[in-house]
């Protein structure tokens, strides 16, 4: 099994994101990632154990063994595939850092969603 990330377009700031991070991967030879963008897709949204609401808000990715990692994890999985950032995860993971990671994300991914939301992207 590949690795799923799931992602919104519909934000264009997690689109640019999102497209800026698969090149990278791309040109550090990863190809194992199959990237569904559930603005397009909806129903993708029912191959993991979340709302279309929370993937929009939040970015998923379902690992080779099935698991789902959302959020500053996602992006902690994607980091550690590329050669340039895995030193970012490396970072992230220590468990003080990784708290503040997550608290900002989640708060930002917050705001964005309800900035998305407001201007009737989805």
């Amino acid at each position: 099994m590949h690795k799923k990330v799931y992602y919104n377009s519909a934000c264009p700031i997690c689109k640019a994101g999102i497209e800026s991070q698969r090149q990278h991967l791309e040109q550090c030879g990863v190809d194992d990632i199959e990237w569904i963008d559930i603005h397009t897709n909806p129903t993708a949204a029912s191959e993991v154990d979340s709302s279309l609401e929370q993937i929009r808000e939040r970015l998923h990715l379902k690992d080779s063994n099935g698991a789902l990692n959302i959020g500053i994890d996602a992006f902690i999985h994607l980091w550690r595939q590329s050669p340039n950032q895995r030193w970012l995860a490396k970072i992230l993971q220590i468990p003080v850092i990784k708290l503040l990671a997550q608290a900002s994300y989640n708060c930002f991914a917050k705001l964005l969603y309800r900035w998305n939301r407001l201007l009737k992207h989805w």
